[in-house]
């Protein structure tokens, strides 16, 4: 299998063709987002100064994905972060196993925090998983 590592440079194309932004002029028919899945944003808790970054957090906001698959603890990990590439967790290893496929197939797939809770250093994030298509 050949490098699937995502460096800086990858995310700002990927995010740039994704936001149809600065005249790229790409058209796009019959572009749409598919709703897949209700689940929350795992890790949180190892996320450092996660109370500060919370505020910045809103309801609908758009979290990026991009793949780990040489995460020594998942080879299916799914990396979470906001849009000003903020690392705030993972896709939760229980659900990652079919987005990470979709994923590693060119499909585009993103979230949106449907909630958020603070408890205590915790943060909850509850997100909707999406198929840009």
């Amino acid at each position: 299998m050949g490098d699937l590592t995502v460096n800086k440079d990858d995310r700002k194309l990927v995010e740039l063709i994704n936001s149809g932004k600065e005249g790229i002029g790409i058209i796009k028919p019959f572009e749409r987002d598919i709703f897949l899945f209700d689940t929350h944003v795992a890790g949180t808790t190892h996320i450092v100064g996660i109370e500060d970054i919370e505020p910045h957090l809103n309801i609908g906001e758009k979290l990026h994905f991009f793949r780990e698959p040489d995460n020594m603890h998942d080879e299916a990990a799914i990396l979470v972060m906001t849009k000003n590439e903020v690392k705030i967790g993972y896709v939760p290893k229980k659900d990652n196993i079919i987005f990470s496929r979709l994923m590693d197939a060119g499909k585009i797939l993103f979230g949106r925090i449907s909630e958020k809770e603070m408890r205590g250093k915790w943060l909850r994030i509850k997100m909707e998983i999406y198929l840009h298509e």
